[in-house]
């Protein structure tokens, strides 16, 4: 099994095949046999798992294994507590109520990379940031959630999932991190193991 993260660049599709103008995963020389084991869409940066075992993306996406991911995302104004408290009790984007999640603003990261192509800034409009951990991954959700409370997302990088972070990953750059997932599968057998032996 191997396992990678990688630092997905703004406009970069997560699958290996270029569409329209847009970039895609086959610029990045990924060893053979490796798929996304989920998606970032091509407008939104970062954490993105690649792997060549099936199981494993089965269970990264299965929504009842309520795997943790983290993002920041830069709205347009200034966010208000209210707001925060609304994303984190769950809200109705498009007919579905998403489930609690953690919320929180932030002060601007100052390690994150610039982007390329910049946000548009409007000068008479301030932006401000939140930090929010999901464990569900519906289909440009943090960017429907931060809509429906008054303040759309500008810029969305996802900096964590599970407990697997960034740490230094430039836009662009991957890593093997199979050993982490070699280890809490592992873990995982064990445990589900010693429950079968309890219930015989």
């Amino acid at each position: 099994m191997t396992v990678l993260l990688f630092n997905k660049p703004y406009g970069v599709l997560s699958q290996f095949s270029p569409e329209g103008n847009h970039r895609a995963l086959n610029e990045f020389h990924f060893p053979k046999g490796v798929y996304a084991a989920g998606r970032l869409d091509h407008d939104s940066e970062g954490a993105l798992l690649l792997t060549d075992n099936g199981q494993l993306i089965k269970t990264l996406l299965d929504p009842k294994k309520a795997h943790p991911r983290t993002y920041l995302a830069q709205v347009e104004g200034q966010i208000t507590e209210e707001a925060i408290q609304k994303l984190m009790n769950g809200i109705v984007i498009q007919g579905y109520h998403t489930r609690k999640c953690k919320a929180e603003i932030v002060p601007e990261p100052q390690y994150l990379w610039d982007r390329n192509p910049p946000i548009r800034y409007r000068a008479n409009i301030p932006t401000s940031w939140v930090k929010l951990t999901l464990i569900e991954g519906k289909n440009r959700q943090v960017r429907h959630m931060t809509a429906a409370v008054g303040f759309p997302t500008l810029r969305l990088v996802r900096i964590q999932i599970d407990k697997l972070g960034l740490d230094g990953l430039k836009p662009g750059e991957w890593k093997d991190v199979t050993a982490f997932f070699s280890h809490t599968t592992m873990q995982s057998t064990h445990r589900k193991r010693n429950r079968s032996n309890r219930d015989r």
